[in-house]
């Protein structure tokens, strides 16, 4: 029985279908990017240098239809909040949150609203406040799309993902970051609380 969920999704223009790590898309839909690269169903078993990555998102930003951004300080700070907003009235159990400047991990426990649901909720509730506050345009996606989803099934699932999230600051030299409704994961499982 599915515990939880490790939800995953990225800001606008971050992860395209021809990403040279691979990516989780089947076609390439806007043919101004076709010409970056080739697709890759699924991520790729050798990752290419950070340098190639770069390069390939520089080229993509003079492509998008909208400027290419990321999530900065302010931002994060924006998002947190608007996160916490969510999971209050929502009544989500947060186990770990890792907001970067262009993807977002959020460890969230099986709950009455589905796995989309919850992404969707959040990406509103965050899109919304982010332009409410004047940090991005009413035309401006903030994010890429619906993103995806990690099942967790067991308290070692839990325990590996959450240690995962919480890593993903420090592994591009930025300040742990602790946004969860729970310090700790309490050993919930379906069926036994």
């Amino acid at each position: 029985m599915v515990a939880g969920f490790h939800l995953i999704w990225t800001a606008y223009g971050w992860w395209l279908p021809n990403d040279p790590r691979g990516s989780s898309s089947h076609e390439i839909r806007v043919e101004k990017i076709a010409d970056l690269g080739h697709l890759h169903y699924g991520r790729k078993p050798v990752q290419p240098p950070g340098k190639e990555i770069k390069q390939f998102y520089d080229q993509a930003g003079d492509l998008l239809k909208h400027p290419h951004l990321t999530l900065d300080y302010e931002d994060i700070e924006i998002v947190g909040r608007s996160f916490a907003r969510v999971i209050e009235e929502r009544r989500y159990k947060c186990y770990a949150c890792a907001i970067m400047p262009d993807h977002i991990h959020v460890l969230l426990r099986k709950h009455r609203d589905h796995a989309e649901t919850m992404i969707e909720n959040l990406q509103k509730a965050s899109r919304d406040m982010l332009i409410g506050v004047g940090k991005r345009a009413l035309t401006h996606p903030v994010w890429g799309g619906p993103g995806w989803k990690v099942f967790l099934y067991t308290q070692q699932d839990f325990v590996r993902e959450i240690d995962y999230i919480q890593r993903n600051p420090i592994k591009v030299h930025r300040p742990p970051q602790n946004w969860s409704s729970a310090k700790d994961y309490d050993g919930w499982m379906p069926g036994k609380y």
